[in-house]
């Protein structure tokens, strides 16, 4: 079996791989503040409520965007399973399938998302990542990460802008009935929601202008789903696709342990 982590600015996703299918999908919320002993208990008892051999655990790899969470992980790691974790960084990425573009400052998430979507399609692609951040990660026919674009995630976007308004309101994501809000929830739902519509769909367009190619988009994320009228316009949603990146780079290198 092989374990990845994926440590993003608000959860570290964890997913245990049989070999052939995601067996467990588990979500800790990221609190880099936290001592090892948090993730460790969380870890042991995930792993004993699905009654999982560690032992039967062969591979380990790590990606993590939260520095202060990197060395607390893999000391939870080494201690829970006796094996150190492949990391996924610079250090590795010339061993990897996909050629990466400025190493030191691409999020390792985003190297994650292109390998997996590269392996899908080995063509030129554009991934899209619906986190904390919306970003757009555009590969080349060879595998080469050509550029990324950033915007502020959904929930990002709704915490700013209800954070700063005199009234705090708790506002659902959901995809609205109507562009015309009544309310000052539906307003806020109409225009983060069919607005980001229109975000992804221009941005996606220019990338496809500048490149001269009808390229696939997949997109990831937990909330890749909310937008419903852009389920048509993405070729795939795969909503564990940094895992599977990760998975990847399990099955591709050689780890320590």
């Amino acid at each position: 079996m092989l374990l990845a982590l994926d440590t993003g600015n608000s959860d570290t996703t964890i997913g245990l791989w049989s070999g052939t299918k995601w067996l467990h999908i588990w979500r800790i919320p990221t609190k880099p503040d936290q001592p090892e002993l948090f993730y460790g208990i969380k870890l042991r008892d995930y792993f004993f409520e699905a009654n999982v051999e560690v032992t039967k655990i062969e591979r380990i790899v790590l990606s993590s965007v939260v520095p202060a969470l990197t060395d607390k992980l893999t000391g939870v790691i080494e201690i829970l399973l006796g094996k150190k974790p492949i990391i996924l960084g610079p250090a590795i990425y010339d061993q990897l399938p996909i050629k990466v573009l400025n190493p030191y400052e691409i999020g390792s998430d985003l190297v994650s998302n292109a390998i997996a979507a590269y392996e899908h399609y080995k063509s030129t692609c554009i991934a899209v990542d619906f986190g904390t951040a919306l970003t757009f990660t555009t590969l080349s026919s060879t595998g080469k990460i050509l550029g990324v674009s950033i915007a502020p995630g959904l929930k990002t976007a709704i915490t700013s802008l209800t954070q700063n308004t005199a009234k705090l309101f708790d506002v659902p994501l959901r995809m609205p009935v109507s562009a015309l809000g009544t309310s000052t929830i539906t307003a806020i739902q109409s225009g983060i929601l069919f607005g980001y519509n229109g975000l992804v769909q221009s941005m996606v367009n220019e990338i496809r202008k500048e490149l001269k190619a009808d390229c696939p988009v997949i997109a990831t994320g937990g909330l890749s789903s909310i937008i419903t009228p852009l389920h048509d316009f993405f070729d795939r949603v795969d909503p564990d696709l940094t895992l599977n990146g990760l998975r990847i780079v399990g099955e591709t290198l050689k780890g320590d342990g």
